[in-house]
């Protein structure tokens, strides 16, 4: 039975939900009306393709600012979102961590639930469960970094729910959505959902101000508000009437890139499906294990993470300064 149960749980996420147990995500998006983040708040933007994590954190104007990047050992699958329990997926979306979606007695070291199924994944049915970033260099669906890494974010996020933040929001995308990339992937099966994820990707590129996320007809709407004043949508629903908040600047960002993109995809040959080989390494993190001894290796990549107490010179420098 507690092979049955460990087995079960590797399908679904990639820590044991009889370890780790989080709150769910709600059933709903509720719309906020002028949501204030105090100074110091943090987000996270992570993107597959180039196994990267940005950690970001606000000014006084509201306005957020890079902190730090982080790069990824390791994410499994391939381009694209989580969809079924078992497949193995990294997911891809708007996700919002509260101070009960973080654990830090995992036996990944440290770890935060992203809180897949959002209201709009468990509208298209998506199911999956305890997907996480963490440590120990290992994933099954995850976001694996080194517990170095992941401890530095796990700390960032404990000193802004200290200020007040209530929760911080996670942008998972395939890649970074720039009109050369989105012209290469235009064949992918996933493009109209990338296309999606997109609109919200726009507003924090132009403005650094966290996008307003809530859901309806089975997609994202970002920064809109119904016209009709109640506070939330229901992602299964029609959408209703909204009112965009979109700024100018944005639109003219979008407008631009959709140019640059069609020339882009005139000139140039779509490319195949994207997939790491090795389940997602990071190219940079594989090339600095090849300068590894046995030891240090074992301890990176051991899928029974042995909590690192003190990172080495040679895993912390290669990453130290931020982008």
């Amino acid at each position: 039975m507690s092979v049955a149960l460990v087995l079960l749980a590797c399908l679904g996420g990639c820590v044991s939900a009889t370890e780790d147990v989080f709150e769910t995500a709600k059933a709903a998006y509720t719309v906020k009306a002028d949501k204030v983040r105090p100074e110091g708040s943090i987000l996270v933007r992570i993107f597959k393709e180039e196994s990267e994590l940005e950690l970001w954190r606000s000014g006084s104007d509201g306005r957020y600012a890079l902190v730090k990047s982080f790069p990824m050992c390791r994410w499994s699958g391939k381009l694209g979102p989580k969809k079924a329990t078992g497949d193995r997926q990294a997911p891809e979306g708007f996700y919002q961590v509260t101070a009960g979606l973080m654990n830090p007695n995992s036996k990944y070291h440290r770890s935060f639930n992203l809180g897949f199924p959002n209201p709009l994944e468990k509208s298209l049915g998506w199911s999956g469960d305890a997907l996480m970033v963490h440590g120990a260099c290992s994933s099954s669906g995850c976001y694996a970094m080194t517990d170095d890494g992941v401890s530095e974010i796990y700390a960032a996020a404990e000193k802004a729910f200290a200020l007040g933040q209530s929760d911080f929001q996670v942008q998972a995308f395939p890649f970074r959505m720039t009109p050369q990339q989105m012209a290469k992937h235009a064949s992918d099966p996933n493009i109209s959902f990338w296309r999606n994820l997109k609109s919200g990707y726009d507003i924090f590129e132009v403005t650094r101000k966290e996008p307003e996320v809530s859901a309806c007809a089975g997609r994202y709407v970002f920064d809109s508000r119904r016209k009709d004043g109640v506070a939330s949508m229901d992602p299964r629903a029609a959408c209703p009437a909204l009112v965009a908040e979109v700024a100018p600047e944005v639109s003219e960002r979008r407008k631009a890139d959709l140019v640059a993109e069609r020339e882009t995809a005139r000139t140039s040959v779509p490319s195949t499906a994207f997939a790491y080989s090795d389940g997602g390494m990071n190219p940079r993190f594989r090339d600095l294990l090849s300068r590894l001894g046995p030891q240090e290796m074992s301890r990176l990549t051991s899928r029974t993470s042995v909590p690192v107490s003190r990172p080495d010179a040679a895993l912390a420098d290669p990453f130290s300064a931020g982008r």
